[in-house]
């Protein structure tokens, strides 16, 4: 695959007029470009979910856990520009449900964010997935993050110019306290990052 990619982006240089057979800047980019979108960008698409140990939540913890922020680092599916920012995931455990180490979250979002995607269905396959995994009372994710497409073209806006888009499971969904409590967390968060 990335041989092809390779060649095909040497072709995209021939169509542009950017010599990467003798400009020694350029000379080795298409190889350099394809293995960057294959093994690290677009990783997500090519290989298995993070292994995810779960644990029974032996004493029926049931209050609602906040992590984060967790680094988001994917790529526009519209432009190819980078999107990056935070992740921030709330889990009601259910008595009978499972639980997953904390540094879990953190794969599992940068498994979803390694491929062309869309934010809004970034928190929403994250949230599946957990889901689908622990069986949680409630479960919610919100990501707030820059995207370069808006940034680097377009109107070129400010890098402080954000996106934030959250999702909802179970309770978290249903219940407007719960969803506050969150969000409350996530803000507090977000201010003990900058410390």
């Amino acid at each position: 695959m990335r041989a092809l990619v390779a060649a095909k982006i040497g072709e995209l240089f021939d169509i542009l007029q950017i010599d990467h057979q003798s400009d020694h800047n350029t000379r080795d980019t298409p190889e350099r470009v394809a293995k960057m979108y294959v093994e690290e960008i677009l990783r997500g698409r090519y290989t298995a979910p993070p292994e995810i140990t779960e644990f029974d939540n032996a004493d029926g913890y049931d209050q609602l856990i906040v992590t984060g922020p967790i680094d988001v680092r994917s790529t526009c599916a519209h432009h190819l520009m980078p999107i990056y920012g935070q992740a921030y995931i709330g889990i009601l455990p259910a008595a009978g449900g499972k639980l997953i180490g904390l540094s879990k979250y953190d794969r599992i979002v940068d498994y979803f964010s390694a491929r062309l995607q869309i934010q809004e269905e970034l928190v929403n396959q994250i949230g599946q997935f957990i889901c689908e995994r622990t069986n949680p009372r409630g479960l919610a994710v919100r990501v707030s993050a820059v995207h370069m497409c808006k940034t680097h073209r377009g109107i070129k806006a400010s890098h402080r110019s954000r996106m934030v888009s959250c999702c909802y499971f179970g309770e978290m969904k249903s219940d407007p306290s719960l969803k506050s409590e969150f969000l409350q967390e996530c803000l507090a968060l977000e201010r003990g990052a900058g410390d």
